[in-house]
């Protein structure tokens, strides 16, 4: 397909040029002095927000210009405190933060590249600064009354055990143990063939539930201290994702066809069918040997494969013997339940409509599913994110939060009171939030951490537009331009990496695309007119648009929807369609 006429490619080692020499405004205009890309980068993001089973607690993890901490913020008045004292920008995550079952404690992993799109080589945690001491990827606990961090062990992916005061965790393709507090050390729980991973506990903490991956297949097994292990319903399909119902009396999990068979032409699009199956489990004996049963199969189309997206919800367990689930199959990422999961079992389709549900979760007493969906009263709400709630047994969804701002991982506190999420605006970078879920002024925390250089009052709104590609697809993006009078302006395309993401009307909820979103705000304040592009593969449109046909390697049709935004944009009469530039990240680079 032909480029563009007078089309320039902007490498990004010329963004370096363009900190130092901002376009000229009119000379009528009264700029602000301009901000630096220091300014706006300066933001803290929070991520990882939880609430503890017991107290009313929230916590979060934020990374402040790369210090990265956790704060805690108890109810009523929710007043931020920081439990952590990580005071060097050294590049080590803080992931898997979680509540011991009494609220008294947090676990929490430190070091790792969990945001990469690969593990990092040889699975070692990141060393940006050439640290001679070597950087480990660890375990570590943390009270929250205060107090120094405890180390349980070197390892990932933890599980508290309830009751117990003990935490699993995966080292070295195996399932460790150790006290919370990390009073002894860890230990290999036991030996199992093949990789051991994912461990889940039973709600009494007497057995754990993990996935043992033979490669090309793998099993869900049961181990309690002194018995051998149970694998249910061994196959050589591809189980995994083990969920305990609340009365730790069954066993759900994911089952998918093992790797293998006839080569798939790499041209085609491959349906994934799969399965949800379900284990009695006897809480007096887990040992003990009983029929498991198919609760659910999808269909066999592209359709209805599994949910891919950024917050695509976990297979859980509800009230009243229900299974709370997430698929595609009406077109649309939605939310399902399935009471009394067996044989013939009909789902309960819960959200409907033409938008995408992500970041799910459920109240304590199990009865409502809250989460965030691209959608609201406002038609532009397609790209932006709203929280509302709905029962798990079916009925009308409430809406919890509205507006032209941005709302995403709900969570709920302890005593099913207060709704939590993390929150943005066009403006104002991500912070948490609280709010009552009966009605109630929000709530938000630690606003007094955000730099006063970061220039709120400059910051564009973006304006949402739509444009069709030459095949007639239709393509959202998001607008970026200030005010600097009637000059036609150079402009540039931005396109996003993934592809499985989307670029939205204000600060984004993933860290990269924060820092893309920070970037496009300081062009636009150099004088560029800079389109944000939600290309064909990614998420928030629906299925066709999210697999079409002939994209990335089958053919790039997505290339369509970057080329019609550079047209689109050399149309506009405040562009000057002689200076065109592109610029973009991991995909979109």
């Amino acid at each position: 397909m032909p480029r563009p006429r007078h089309a320039v490619v902007l490498a990004m080692a010329a963004l370096a040029i363009v900190a130092t020499r901002p376009l000229a405004p009119p000379a009528a205009a009264q700029a602000p002095r301009p901000f630096t890309l220091d300014d706006i980068l300066s933001y803290p993001f929070p991520d990882v927000l939880t609430t503890a089973p017991a107290g009313n607690l929230v916590a979060w993890t934020f990374n402040e210009r790369g210090q990265r901490n956790i704060y805690v913020a108890a109810a009523p008045d929710f007043t931020p405190r920081r439990l952590t004292s990580y005071l060097r920008d050294d590049g080590q995550e803080l992931t898997s933060l979680s509540f011991s079952s009494d609220g008294t404690r947090l676990v929490y992993v430190r070091g790792g590249a969990h945001s990469s799109n690969w593990p990092a080589e040889g699975n070692l945690a990141p060393d940006p600064a050439g640290d001679p001491a070597q950087p480990k990827v660890q375990v570590w606990s943390i009270a929250v009354a205060g107090g120094s961090p405890a180390l349980p062990g070197d390892g990932d992916f933890p599980a508290v055990a309830p009751r117990t005061n003990m935490v699993a965790f995966e080292r070295d393709r195996r399932i460790w143990v150790a006290p919370i507090d990390g009073s002894k050390p860890a230990e290999q729980y036991f030996f199992a063939r093949g990789t051991s991973q994912a461990p889940t506990w039973s709600p009494d903490g007497s057995t754990l539930a993990f996935v043992s991956n033979r490669d090309d297949h793998s099993f869900i097994a049961l181990y309690v201290p002194g018995q051998p292990i149970r694998y249910l319903a061994p196959s050589t399909s591809r189980d995994s994702s083990p969920a305990w119902s609340r009365d730790g009396k069954e066993l759900a999990w994911v089952r998918q066809p093992g790797r293998g068979g006839t080569p798939r032409s790499s041209l085609v699009q491959a349906p994934s069918p799969w399965a949800i199956w379900v284990a009695p489990v006897d809480p007096a004996s887990p040992g003990r040997r009983t029929a498991a049963r198919q609760a659910w199969k999808s269909g066999t189309a592209l359709v209805d494969s599994p949910v891919r997206t950024a917050g695509a919800m976990p297979l859980q367990w509800a009230a009243d013997d229900r299974l709370v689930f997430m698929s595609y199959q009406d077109g649309w990422p939605h939310a399902y339940s399935l009471q009394h999961p067996g044989e013939g079992s009909t789902p309960v389709r819960l959200t409907t409509g033409t938008f995408m549900v992500e970041h799910a979760s459920l109240t304590p007493d199990g009865r409502t599913l809250v989460y965030a969906a691209n959608t609201g009263a406002d038609t532009d709400d397609i790209d932006r994110r709203h929280v509302f709630a709905v029962p798990v047994a079916g009925g009308a969804a409430t809406t919890l939060t509205s507006g032209r701002g941005m709302e995403w991982s709900p969570v709920v506190t302890s005593d099913g009171t207060q709704g939590g999420y993390l929150s943005s605006t066009a403006q104002r970078s991500p912070l948490p939030a609280v709010t009552p879920l009966g009605g109630g002024a929000v709530r938000l925390l630690a606003q007094d951490r955000v730099p006063s250089q970061v220039p709120v009052a400059q910051l564009v709104t973006p304006e949402a537009v739509v444009y069709k590609a030459p095949d007639g697809v239709e393509v959202h993006g998001q607008l970026f331009r200030t005010a600097l009078g009637s000059a036609k302006r150079p402009a540039l395309i931005y396109v996003h990496g993934g592809p499985t993401r989307q670029m939205l009307l204000g600060w984004h909820y993933m860290d990269y695309y924060a820092n893309d979103y920070a970037t496009n705000q300081f062009l636009a304040q150099r004088g560029f007119i800079v389109l944000s592009v939600n290309y064909r593969l990614g998420i928030g449109y629906g299925h066709a648009f999210h697999f079409p046909d002939g994209g990335g390697a089958r053919g790039a049709s997505e290339y369509q929807d970057v080329l019609a935004g550079a047209r689109w944009l050399q149309a506009r009469g405040d562009v000057d369609g002689s200076r065109l530039g592109i610029w973009g990240g991991s995909y979109g680079g």
